[in-house]
């Protein structure tokens, strides 16, 4: 029990971190929402791109909550981050390195100044994004390893307490065997004794006779 106690104390601290990032990643990915919409409504097929980023990093901060509390879910989970990171990866390249490709993509009825403005404050937001995203990835994989070496732990103090309990159990039959014959090597000295007595008393009168 010590080595499981061990590990859980570390366990307990990352989830408590991966909680508090997925918080601030499920904030983000709210928010990221906002210069999307506001640049067009509806969105051009850029802006539903975005959109679905956001999304996606929405659902994979649900699916972590759920997978903190059930402990399932690690694999969907884990491609939902990958899939995540690669696309606001993706996302940050297009509004950095295109800002005047992205606008014209973009189609925004607003002024050039705060088109500009709300795609920066987009591309500033992902770049957050994707540094929670991979904070959350990470402690995710170490706490999922957490959670195996600590199922391996108390998997190997079970078969160690069901070896000793056997080795008790073999110990008690041991010697209850021991003591059963023991008993019955002294019910069969008395009954000898018994029958010698009683035949050698028989004996006797026969020669006194």
């Amino acid at each position: 029990m010590g080595s499981s106690s061990k590990l859980r104390a570390p366990c307990s601290f990352l989830n408590l971190l991966l909680s508090c990032l997925n918080f601030i990643l499920f904030i983000l990915s709210s928010a990221s929402l906002a210069p999307t919409i506001l640049l067009r409504m509806p969105p051009t097929s850029l802006g539903w791109a975005f959109l679905m980023v956001s999304c996606i990093s929405l659902f994979s901060s649900f699916i972590s909550f759920y997978s903190q509390l059930t402990h399932f879910c690690f694999i969907t989970h884990i491609s939902l981050l990958l899939s995540s990171s690669i696309a606001q990866l993706l996302g940050i390249l297009a509004l950095f390195t295109r800002e005047n490709s992205s606008l014209s993509l973009l189609k925004s009825p607003r002024d050039i100044k705060e088109a500009k403005l709300l795609v920066r404050l987009e591309c500033g937001v992902l770049m957050a994004m994707f540094v929670m995203q991979v904070g959350v990835l990470t402690l995710t994989c170490t706490i999922h390893s957490c959670w195996v070496r600590e199922y391996e732990g108390l998997e190997a103090e079970r078969e160690a307490a069901a070896r000793k309990r056997s080795r008790r159990i073999a110990r008690i039959q041991e010697s209850s065997m021991e003591n059963a014959a023991k008993v019955a090597e002294m019910k069969a000295k008395e009954f000898d004794e018994k029958m010698k007595n009683k035949y050698g008393q028989w004996v006797k009168t026969d020669f006194e006779g």
